[in-house]
């Protein structure tokens, strides 16, 4: 039974890898990383 849960507890690790690995990053000098109130002219 044990077997079970250290196998669902890889899958889960693996997974939660690959979707921190993938995730696209903001980088401090990307245009696309700007709050709302810096997008205002005033």
């Amino acid at each position: 039974m044990w077997v079970i849960f250290l196998e669902a507890g890889l899958a889960l690790l693996l997974l939660s890898i690959i979707v921190w690995a993938t995730w696209p990053r903001r980088r401090q000098g990307d245009p696309t990383n700007r709050h709302p109130e810096q997008e205002r002219d005033e």
